[in-house]
């Protein structure tokens, strides 16, 4: 199997998934996030752990704004905070120093989940300090149309991932990413 910069790993429920690491200071998280959400129609996004998968699709573009370190992302009727940067709390109730210290994402990866010698799945993870998952985005399935049923392979679907690749981690489209054949379920 080639690849290009990332590591792969053996995740416990995932199998082989190759994570590519992007930086973590808040500047760039802040421009990652507002990238994959100008394409709110087309991703899904939710916390993704042992036992609970959420697949939420936004109801409209964010307006994401930053205070304390917390990215806020208003959809309108509900919004989402994920701290990206320092946080220090309010000046009443400051935020204690071990907690200030887990809270910001520490860790941040596109990735892309492997079965049978192939990319089957295509995303972006958050962590924070404590290694607890902060938020996962699911990027468009060329094996997958768009109410997530099977279909054809349609390898314009992989634009969004290859554009995080190349603008986040300076790395060209990948071959290795158009060599599935279908859509192979964790």
């Amino acid at each position: 199997m080639v690849t290009s910069a990332g590591r792969i790993v053996d995740e416990p429920g995932n199998g082989l998934v190759e994570v590519f690491a992007l930086p973590t200071d808040q500047d760039t998280l802040l421009r990652l996030l507002e990238k994959v959400f100008e394409h709110w129609q087309i991703v899904q996004f939710g916390p993704i752990i042992q036992g609970a998968a959420y697949e939420i699709k936004a109801p409209s573009a964010p307006r994401i704004t930053v205070l304390d370190g917390y990215a806020t992302l208003n959809f309108g009727q509900w919004h989402m905070h994920i701290c990206i940067g320092p946080t220090i709390g309010d000046p009443s109730h400051p935020t204690a120093p071990e907690v200030a210290a887990i809270r910001p994402c520490q860790r941040a990866e596109l990735y892309r989940l492997i079965r049978d010698d192939a990319p089957v799945s295509w995303g972006l993870r958050l962590y924070n300090g404590a290694e607890e998952q902060l938020l996962t985005v699911l990027l468009p399935n060329p094996f997958l149309d768009d109410d997530g049923m099977p279909c054809e392979p349609n390898w314009e679907r992989l634009a969004l991932w290859d554009d995080l690749r190349e603008q986040f981690l300076n790395i060209a489209p990948d071959s290795f990413d158009r060599s599935g054949q279908h859509f192979v379920h964790g």
